[in-house]
């Protein structure tokens, strides 16, 4: 379903807590949104949004402009990629708890495959400009967000963390704050 060219038909109502009221319902449980201060909660609460996907949505298409990085928190979703000679092959399924749309959070222009939902899913979504904003605005919750997000990773293919985690502070915070930051801060 689209709606002014936007899969996300479903979004929290204006005043009403995203990552807040699910932390306090079903995502409670999800990794990535534990351990953060009140304030914290609050920054990552303005810079994401929820969205309700129905079965059979096309989130993105391989070579799509990438503008969302998404976290799955109900359902699944597929990752497929389509090879110039041959048909599309399923690369990844992601579980609650997952990551994927990671194109935008590399800084690269479109995604390099195409996601699509097998079960009805709900997500939290962030626009890739807002998180390089979130950077900006708050060095320590992004630092400590985009380590959980690589962490993630961490727990589908231990080698590729470190990998993902350079990337990422490649992609979105400046060549060495990350690093400064991270050291800084025990994170």
């Amino acid at each position: 379903m689209h709606i002014n060219n936007d899969i996300c038909h479903y979004k929290w109502k204006p005043g009403e807590s995203n990552i807040n009221a699910m932390l306090g319902q079903d995502s409670a449980d999800m990794d990535i949104f534990q351990g953060f201060s009140e304030h914290q909660l609050e920054l990552l609460d303005s810079a994401f949004e929820a969205c309700l996907l129905p079965r059979d949505t096309h989130v993105f298409e391989q070579g799509q402009l990438s503008d969302y990085l998404y976290i799955l928190t109900s359902g699944k979703v597929i990752i497929r990629y389509k090879p110039y000679d041959g048909p599309p092959l399923t690369v990844a399924t992601i579980n609650p708890g997952g990551v994927f749309g990671w194109s935008a959070a590399l800084g690269r222009s479109v995604y390099s495959s195409g996601a699509l939902v097998v079960e009805d899913s709900q997500v939290y979504r962030i626009r890739k400009d807002r998180l390089v904003e979130l950077c900006a605005e708050s060095p320590d919750t992004s630092a400590a967000l985009l380590k959980r997000l690589a962490s993630v990773v961490n727990h589908q293919s231990d080698p590729a963390h470190g990998e993902i985690l350079r990337i990422l502070k490649d992609g979105v915070i400046p060549a060495g704050e990350f690093i400064h930051r991270s050291a800084t801060n025990g994170r």
